[in-house]
């Protein structure tokens, strides 16, 4: 079937798509899949993970999200070709897998195929965006963003969850928004990505600076001042980098950012909160599994200083990662800075 003919009108003239694919299939990916089909779409699956791909197709479930089994109407495919036919693609992978997967989409997808990111990280190296990576490899998609608070598990299990869908063409948010949204997910349309994926990037820096917090069991004061001072400083980059205010005090923003800096379900707070009980970076990073705000610290602290971005609470993330400071001289640190108005 040609791409064009999964596409219709409703009565307002506006598109729907009715067939997604969801590359990627870890616990986000899978939890996105059985979002569509809830949602009354045609749903497609790709797993690169042959491991996973294999255990997708026998069992119907995912290694990433054991118990939870895929609704009977998601197909999984077995090459990418076969989800890139799909009008709308979902890519769920991690940050810095993004351009390989992008690249591999690039020759398969029809022109003007809406590709939505659902990663939260800056490319290292690069110092890309998203949205920037997906426009080099994939000059012929239309990238979009996705992100805010939500756990996988949450989402998969049908509990109520709203998040941001963000692109530079406002119909075509709200058309990808409302393909994917049901009555327990509700997806708010954007029109600048560029905050959405500043928010979901640099929570997550922010998030290991709280779980520290709790792993020094510095208190509660000290959790609500350094999640107040973490979003002033989202803020100050998100500016610098182009996003729009109200989009940083969105889902996508603050919301994301007190969900992932209160929750151990999340994978960055754990990491800090290792860290604040005195486990190594390297082994900590062995033991968990990836962590974007790992990946996504130096980058951001890079960036920060390109353009005189002040962000203390990253700054000592980052220099605690490279172990150039332990955590209680980062502490030290930051308790020391002059005292200043309130920005």
């Amino acid at each position: 079937m040609d791409a064009r003919d999964e596409r219709g009108h409703d009565g307002d003239g506006d598109m729907t798509f009715n067939h997604i694919a969801v590359v990627g299939a870890g616990a986000w990916g899978t939890a996105l899949a059985l979002t569509c089909a809830r949602a009354g779409r045609q749903v497609t699956l790709y797993e690169h993970d042959a491991k996973n791909a294999a255990q997708l197709k026998s069992k119907r479930e995912s290694l990433f999200l054991p118990g939870v089994r895929l609704d009977d109407g998601i197909a999984v495919a077995g090459e990418l070709a076969e989800a890139a036919r799909a009008p709308a693609i979902l890519l769920v992978v991690p940050a810095q897998a993004v351009r390989p997967a992008a690249t591999m989409l690039a020759s398969l997808i029809a022109a003007r195929t809406p590709v939505v990111v659902c990663a939260k990280g800056i490319e290292r190296g690069t110092q890309k965006f998203m949205s920037e990576v997906i426009a080099e490899c994939a000059p012929n998609a239309v990238p979009a963003i996705l992100s805010g608070p939500s756990f996988a598990i949450d989402v998969a299990r049908g509990l109520p969850t709203a998040v941001t869908l963000g692109a530079r063409d406002g119909k075509l948010a709200g058309e990808l928004a409302q393909a994917i949204g049901t009555s327990h997910f509700r997806p708010y349309h954007s029109t600048d990505p560029r905050g959405v994926e500043i928010g979901g990037a640099t929570k997550n820096v922010l998030a290991i600076a709280a779980g520290v917090v709790a792993g020094r069991d510095l208190g509660a004061s000290a959790a609500a001042a350094l999640i107040t001072r973490g979003f002033a400083e989202l803020v100050r980059f998100g500016k610098a980098y182009g996003g729009k205010p109200e989009t940083m005090m969105g889902l996508s923003g603050l919301g994301d950012l007190l969900l992932t800096c209160s929750s151990p379900q999340s994978r960055n707070y754990r990491f800090g909160l290792s860290l604040g009980r005195g486990d190594e970076p390297a082994a900590i990073h062995a033991a968990t599994g990836l962590a974007e705000g790992v990946f996504t610290a130096p980058v951001l602290l890079d960036m920060a200083r390109e353009r005189k971005i002040d962000m203390p609470i990253a700054s000592a993330v980052a220099a605690v990662l490279d172990e150039t400071m332990s955590v209680d001289q980062a502490i030290e640190h930051l308790l020391a800075r002059p005292i200043r108005a309130e920005d």
